[in-house]
């Protein structure tokens, strides 16, 4: 690994003075590494706030579910006809954050590979790409996550600016754009098989999740 790039990514960091890294932290510059890893913690960040709204989502769905059955049970089928809708439209929310989790767990697990063996172009521009994804999802559930997220994005960028041109490797668009989709496409299906573990069947003659038309991340 040339010396130029190995001072890049982080070498001597942790000598360097307090006021200086407070600098870096509003003006993002100066070694690869901290930043990279600055990005992956406030992805992480981002994790946790979507399993907290997660949560609220699943606590409102057996709520209803529970409406739902008690209206069937009673032959309301118009009042369960309604419920069903709200949940309908409820399971599409939580099958988007799991699908967004999903894929922002991918995206850390490859930035941390990077912080090993420094990989810096190839690995950052894929994740890039899912996270403009995700943010364009999230924009109507969780508009301070767009925000966030964007703000992610573009940090990643600048790393791979700056990789780029102190290793000298050009970004091929279109094979990070085709890996950020296989991220994305394997997020979705797993997250469409935990939605099916996770929820109960509604009752016969209910209109179910599968009937609704589906509205996916991006």
């Amino acid at each position: 690994m040339p010396d130029k790039f190995v001072k890049r990514w982080g070498e001597g960091y942790n000598q360097t003075p307090l006021a200086t890294k407070i600098k870096e932290a509003v003006r993002p510059q100066g070694p690869l590494k901290p930043r990279l890893d600055f990005a992956i913690r406030r992805i992480e960040s981002q994790v946790q706030k979507l399993d907290k709204a997660n949560d609220r989502f699943s606590d409102r769905d057996k709520s209803i579910f529970k409406r739902i059955v008690d209206a069937y049970s009673k032959h309301d089928m118009s009042r369960a006809n309604v419920f069903a809708s709200e949940l309908a439209e409820i399971r599409k929310m939580e099958k988007m954050i799991m699908h967004a989790r999903l894929a922002l767990e991918q995206i850390v697990l490859r930035l941390r590979t990077v912080s090993e063996l420094g990989d810096i172009v190839t690995t950052l521009a894929p994740a890039v790409g899912v996270l403009r994804n995700i943010q364009t999802g999230m924009a109507n559930i969780f508009p301070e996550a767009e925000k966030e997220f964007g703000q992610i994005g573009n940090m990643l960028s600048g790393i791979i600016v700056d990789a780029g041109q102190t290793t000298g490797l050009n970004l091929d668009f279109e094979a990070s754009n085709e890996d950020a989709q296989k991220i994305l496409a394997e997020a979705a299906t797993v997250a469409e098989q935990k939605i099916k573990e996770k929820f109960p069947e509604l009752p016969a003659g209910i209109p179910s999740m599968a009937e609704q038309t589906p509205t996916e991340i991006g």
